[in-house]
């Protein structure tokens, strides 16, 4: 019997079915996954929940924590009284109002403050947080009171501060102890506007001060007495031009009455003894005042520092009394609204959250191991996956060392 001639459509058949065999062994459908999930159903069910009851007994065994919070309200600025002031100080107006640096947001200044190394270390010093944290090195107690601290600034201007502890009264005390400390810090710092003006101007206050002593003793040196300090150079002068004239007009005078009185008239010792009181007084104020041009034009200068100086240290003592009234009208800097008292429940740990979160991820990563071993059981039964399931093991077992050989090496 005559070979039958194949057909083109059957040639065409079997060309494409081999190619076409290898993605229809890899596909994956999803019925074959619901049936890896069904045959995998009591491990699936039974292992997390399983798994979060023992996480639920393991949270009894935890160390509870406890979570104490204060509230407080930071110094809110105020317009201060310096414009009413200003026009006195002329040039060192613009000095004064860079003095007064307005704080664009308290509640974050505060915060920082509250977190600073300073404080830290003043509660560590404090409660002995040292011992309790069982460390030696007080940077690790920083960070341990760090992680168990929280402060946050709100919307609404209030700065809360959160501190777990095991114990809860310790707790409340540490979270008060982060106030008390934030008002001793701020009891050396110049933060508000009132403040930063108060120590500018008691230091310019100071200097004026020192430099008007310098001023006046050296004004002292010229040799006119503390009485004529404050008397103008222009008067001291005049007054001595004024007695010298005197005294030449009363001599003329007495040259005059001799050429028609004598010595033993009444007139004429009346106006010696005038003469004499004149005399006098000339005397002493050239004892008194400066009494050469070189005297007078030292006296002169020295009066002039000593008067800059005097009107600077009344202006900056003007103003610095103004500062401290700023300062005490603005009344505390820092306000507590809700102080901590010791919590009556706990914040951790949350035992059903754990729980929870143990069976989700138990759950979650046993999937993956069903699926991951389904798909090695079907890579065992391809030759060509095999085969690269095998040189994986040998390139695995290359990791290992060699059995009856000291040391770690390899094959």
């Amino acid at each position: 019997m005559a070979d039958q001639p194949e057909s083109p459509g059957a040639a065409a058949s079997d060309s494409v079915t081999p190619a076409a065999r290898p993605y229809e062994e890899d596909e994956i459908s999803l019925l074959d996954l619901l049936a890896v999930l069904a045959e995998n159903a009591r491990l699936l069910i039974f292992g997390p929940l399983l798994a979060g009851i023992v996480a639920l007994g393991i949270s009894f065994l935890i160390t509870p924590t406890f979570t104490a919070r204060t509230t407080i309200l930071p110094p809110q600025q105020q317009q201060s009284s310096l414009g009413m002031l200003a026009s006195q100080l002329g040039a060192l107006s613009g000095v004064a109002g860079t003095a007064g640096l307005s704080l664009k947001n308290p509640a974050d200044l505060y915060v920082a403050l509250i977190k600073s190394r300073t404080i830290a270390d003043r509660i560590i010093e404090r409660f002995k947080l040292m011992q309790l944290y069982k460390t030696k090195l007080q940077q690790t107690a920083r960070d341990t009171l760090e992680r168990a601290t929280k402060v946050t600034a709100g919307n609404d201007g209030l700065i809360a501060i959160e501190v777990d502890d095991s114990d809860p009264t310790r707790a409340a005390d540490i979270a008060n102890a982060y106030v008390e400390e934030l008002f001793r810090l701020n009891g050396h710092l110049a933060i508000t506007d009132a403040q930063q003006r108060l120590v500018f101007f008691k230091s310019q206050q100071k200097n004026a001060y020192e430099n008007l002593k310098k001023a006046q003793f050296a004004l002292d040196e010229v040799g006119v007495p503390e009485s004529l300090i404050k008397s103008s150079p222009g008067a001291v002068v005049a007054g001595i031009e004024g007695l010298k004239a005197q005294v030449t007009a009363q001599e003329v005078k007495l040259s005059t009455m001799r050429a028609y009185a004598t010595e033993q008239s009444p007139e004429f010792q009346l106006a010696e003894r005038q003469l004499s009181s004149l005399r006098a007084q000339l005397k002493q104020a050239e004892l008194n005042g400066p009494v050469n041009d070189v005297q007078r034009a030292d006296y002169l200068n020295r009066y002039r520092t000593y008067r800059y100086w005097e009107t600077l240290f009344e202006s900056m003592s003007r103003q610095h009394e103004a500062a401290r009234l700023d300062v005490a009208r603005e009344g505390a800097v820092i306000q507590v609204v809700d102080p901590a008292i010791p919590p009556e429940h706990k914040s951790k740990p949350k035992k059903s959250l754990i729980a929870i979160l143990a069976t989700l991820i138990t759950g979650v990563l046993l999937v993956l191991f069903v699926f991951l071993r389904e798909a090695l059981r079907n890579a065992r039964n391809n030759p060509e996956s095999a085969t690269r399931l095998s040189r994986i093991g040998v390139g695995l077992r290359r990791l290992m060392p060699q059995r009856g050989k000291s040391g770690s090496a390899l094959l």
